[in-house]
């Protein structure tokens, strides 16, 4: 029993002695390679700085303008699912769709080759995100929930500030279709019915606070009334109050009033403001969309290179891909005559 025991580990540990072994010559094989052929991949590089450099030169620029824009409701998935419909029509060349949904002339919107989103946020800002979701579990849950797993499964589209790019080959659009795309998430009808109930809401939450600072207005008119004339009436009563400092009773009441009418001020400063906030389901908070800025970056593996280095990259890696062929044709080669 021992001796199969301890054969099965020995055979476990040569089992991974070889694949690290494996790893190696693997490795080892890959430097001689790239030494062999040296000079081929450094033409390659060369060739592709070349090309980018006459490809920029010569093809037409292209032109790119962002917004940044403030979600006032829970829209953000509404707003992705809009910017890949538009990207989907782009790509299909629908400029009859394109010119219905915004509203603008096919040749304004011929030039137009790609559109982004992406969130826009920093730490600080998901920290207080993060914060913000805590208050609103138990105790019991908000302990398991770590600030890992909450950025795990924190959407992007859920953050208040987006920022949408639109790319182009001409300059004569930006403007026109960044607007339109606000405006139909502001006229949006469904959003437009919730906004409606959410203002209404607040309104009625700014009265119901209106009519309390009034009555606590009035009695604490009261209150100071009655403090004035006991005060006239009996002059020990006004030394408890302003001299000895010893009978809290009246003040405290009056104080209280006070304090409260401070915090129903303060509650409808913040109704207000949020009133205000959602007169616009989506707004616009700043903007390069006049003409936009020269952008001839290409895109690779979701990196963004200029012409020069990209050609780089593309011709160096065909130029690796083919050598590697090359020699795994020839490994096969020897295995021919066994093979027959």
């Amino acid at each position: 029993m021992f001796k199969l025991i301890g054969n099965a580990f020995d055979r476990f540990f040569r089992f991974i002695a070889n694949i690290f072994k494996g790893i190696f010559l693997a490795f080892v094989w890959l430097i001689f390679f790239l030494k062999k052929h040296l000079i081929k991949l450094a033409i390659a590089g060369i060739v592709g700085i070349i090309l980018g450099v006459i490809l920029d030169k010569t093809s037409d620029p292209v032109y790119k303008s962002y917004i940044t824009v403030k979600q006032n409701f829970d829209i953000g998935e509404n707003l992705y699912n809009a910017i890949n419909y538009y990207n989907d029509l782009v790509k299909q060349e629908d400029l009859k769709t394109l010119k219905k949904v915004f509203h603008m002339p096919e040749d304004s919107l011929a030039s137009i080759r790609n559109f982004e989103i992406k969130s826009v946020t920093n730490e600080k800002q998901k920290i207080k995100r993060y914060d913000d979701y805590l208050q609103t579990l138990d105790t019991s849950v908000a302990s398991t929930v770590t600030y890992e797993f909450f950025l795990k499964n924190d959407k992007d589209y859920s953050h208040d500030y987006q920022q949408i790019a639109i790319t182009a080959k001409g300059r004569n659009s930006f403007n026109a279709v960044f607007s339109n795309i606000i405006e139909n998430i502001n006229t949006n009808s469904y959003l437009k019915r919730e906004q409606e109930k959410d203002i209404k809401e607040l309104k009625e939450q700014a009265l119901a606070i209106s009519n309390s600072m009034i009555k606590s207005d009035t009695l604490l008119s009261v209150y100071q009334k009655a403090i004035i004339k006991s005060a006239e009436n009996n002059n020990e009563f006004q030394g408890k109050i302003t001299i000895e400092n010893k009978d809290y009773r009246n003040s405290t009441k009056e104080f209280e009033l006070y304090s409260k009418d401070l915090e129903l001020k303060e509650k409808l400063v913040e109704i207000e403001r949020e009133i205000a906030d959602k007169k616009f389901v989506i707004e616009i908070t700043s903007s390069n969309q006049d003409s936009g800025s020269v952008d001839n970056r290409k895109q690779l593996f979701g990196w963004y290179f200029n012409g020069k280095v990209f050609y780089a990259f593309v011709l160096l890696g065909l130029t690796f891909l083919v050598l590697i062929g090359l020699e795994f044709f020839r490994f096969i080669g020897r295995f021919k005559d066994k093979a027959a």
